[in-house]
């Protein structure tokens, strides 16, 4: 079973490239990839934490060429170990910035953003700025856990871009019930985990697995990312 914020570490695996941010980590499809999807880490496990390599794997399977880096604040954990905290936003957006540039000049296709718990919150603060073809976030923190009166929405009302949010329907972030309340943008599309927390682990007595609920993350992304970046759609 995979549990999205435990991954440790390896200091050696990922050097940091110089920038504002880690070397790109690739995962491409066996065949010719119809789309690349930049996906960024949450706020508490790296780029190659179980619930990272997972969804990426199942993303390549599905033809999409997914590529992962790390924030500066995590390249300095893997590098020295210890639990600094993250970057101060202007830090994590020039470095989504800097990564979304770099990757456009690389692949010709469509390119989508998005990523884990906050990696997908910042990815939401730029998707217009950066022209991105789709957004897809994966576990949205609509506000901090316990702090449902901090709402992260304000420029959800205004997104442009097409967006996807994968969420589970009792993710402490923010649950199907409250979420329902909330002004979101008539961009923004919503899939409901059934049972499902903010790593997509379900309740047991719902019978499914977290490795369900992955798959189906997995081909709903795939599916919509079809549909949205299809010519003429």
């Amino acid at each position: 079973m995979v549990k999205g914020q435990s991954a440790g570490i390896d200091p050696d695996q990922y050097p940091q490239s110089g920038q504002g941010y880690s070397e790109l980590r690739w995962t491409r499809p066996a065949g010719g990839a119809w789309a690349t999807l930049i996906l960024a880490h949450g706020a508490g496990a790296p780029m190659d934490s179980p619930f990272m390599e997972r969804m990426s794997q199942l993303l390549a399977a599905r033809g999409l060429a997914v590529v992962r880096f790390e924030f500066p604040y995590m390249v300095s954990r893997r590098a020295n170990g210890g639990r600094r905290p993250p970057d101060r936003q202007p830090v994590l957006l020039d470095s989504w910035r800097q990564v979304h540039a770099l990757v456009r000049l690389q692949v010709a296709g469509p390119l989508a953003i998005g990523g884990k718990s906050m990696g997908g919150r910042m990815a939401s603060l730029l998707a217009d700025e950066l022209g991105a073809d789709a957004l897809v976030c994966l576990g949205y923190p609509f506000h901090p856990p316990g702090k449902p009166d901090k709402l992260r929405t304000e420029h959800l009302a205004q997104l442009a871009t097409p967006t996807l949010i994968v969420q589970g329907e009792r993710d402490p972030f923010g649950g199907r019930a409250e979420v329902a309340g909330y002004a979101l943008s008539p961009s923004i599309q919503l899939h409901w985990l059934t049972t499902a927390d903010h790593d997509f682990k379900p309740l047991r007595s719902s019978g499914l697995t977290q490795e369900l609920q992955l798959q189906e993350a997995a081909q709903v992304t795939a599916d919509w990312l079809s549909a949205t970046l299809a010519p003429g759609s």
